[in-house]
């Protein structure tokens, strides 16, 4: 098994769509974000650097596996956690009827939020 995610709760009448990311060296990725349904990925080559509200932000190595349920859950990071190499991941994301697959968040939006986000690493 590669990865075990309960409990999700997917949108009645959801579709699903499975895509390939690619990310050159550091990249930081797509901005913050929300899926309307839950997303599952696998990381394929290289080290994604992920975060969700209310998790510590931590590296998920290729041959691992991250999930987030979607909703009103920001997405802060899914870049590339390598400077030297790329990293790529294959992930299928469920959406809800009549919503985007994908939503960007607003600075005013992460203002309002940031007591949500968990601790950030000292560098």
């Amino acid at each position: 098994m590669l990865q075990d995610a309960a409990p999700i709760s997917v949108p009645e009448g959801a579709s699903a769509m499975t895509i390939e990311v690619e990310w050159e060296p550091g990249d930081p990725g797509t901005p913050p974000h929300r899926h309307s349904g839950p997303a599952f990925g696998y990381v394929v080559e290289g080290a994604v650097r992920f975060e969700l509200e209310g998790e510590p932000e931590r590296v998920i190595e290729a041959g691992g596996t991250f999930w987030e349920p979607g909703g009103d859950v920001i997405h802060y990071q899914d870049g590339n956690a390598l400077a030297d190499a790329r990293t790529r991941f294959v992930v299928t994301m469920m959406c809800a009827p009549g919503q985007p697959m994908l939503t960007l968040v607003d600075e005013e939006e992460l203002k309002k939020r940031a007591h949500l986000r968990a601790p950030r690493p000292t560098d």
